[in-house]
């Protein structure tokens, strides 16, 4: 019990470190970034961060990592709403969490061109792909297509949106602008049965955010339900002796 308790504080505190990192790394960059910020805004001793990484490189490659460890869109039967919810969800949540929109900066910024190789790019291709593919197995998409050349593609053109919004609203118009790019390609990659299903609004993200949010809600509260009639059992089981 007390290594669980132990292992689940180091893991709190991981957290809160690269939380602080991704803000540090978001408003500096790379080469503005320094540890002591990240101790100063995480709370933490100097000591804890080396703990867990070795480096400021570790560390920003820990922020770039950890948007890949959260899965915030659900699995869908039609893979190519899963493919486009991917991509407005993070549309989403870039301009709202600081993990996101630091890993864009890391990814792509100049001042870590050489230092910190190609980022969380080849990872979002990456999974952009095996959404395809799997599309591709269920029917969902045109004769030309070719799934990894597609998601190389649609993630530059995603990307470069990304970039322009940031450059020009500050990512007020993210979403609105990723829903356009999705509505201009996606007639070019889906058959036309599967297009005419697909949700591809402004709001799209939004709508994925809060239901994963509600089905993490109601999961949380059927394991404190259950949590408290194994209690109850227990008492009773102690009542009963």
């Amino acid at each position: 019990m007390v290594a669980v308790v132990r292992q689940e504080r180091a893991l709190r505190t991981r957290r809160l470190i690269l939380e602080a990192a991704a803000s540090v790394f978001d408003e500096f960059g790379y080469e503005g970034a320094t540890i002591g910020e990240v101790v100063s805004r995480a709370g933490v001793t100097r000591g804890a961060v080396y703990f867990h990484f070795a480096s400021k490189r570790d560390l920003a490659q820990g922020v770039v990592e950890e948007q890949f460890v959260q899965d915030g869109v659900p699995e869908r039967s039609c893979k190519l709403q899963e493919f486009v919810d991917t991509g407005m969800v993070v549309a989403h949540l870039m301009p709202r969490d600081p993990l996101l929109s630091a890993g864009a900066r890391l990814s792509l910024g100049q001042d870590v061109s050489d230092d910190f190789g190609s980022g969380a790019i080849p990872g979002w291709i990456g999974r952009m792909e095996a959404l395809l593919v799997a599309a591709g197995d269920r029917g969902e998409l045109l004769p030309h297509i070719v799934p990894a050349d597609t998601a190389w593609l649609i993630t530059a053109a995603w990307t470069g949106v990304q970039i322009q919004s940031q450059k020009l609203s500050g990512r007020a118009d993210l979403e609105l602008r990723v829903s356009g790019l999705f509505q201009h390609l996606m007639p070019s990659v889906a058959v036309p049965g599967v297009l005419g299903s697909l949700q591809m609004g402004p709001d799209r993200g939004g709508q994925v955010v809060a239901e994963v949010a509600a089905a993490r809600a109601a999961e949380g509260a059927a394991d404190g339900s259950s949590a408290g009639s194994e209690t109850a059992g227990v008492a009773d089981g102690v009542g009963v002796g």
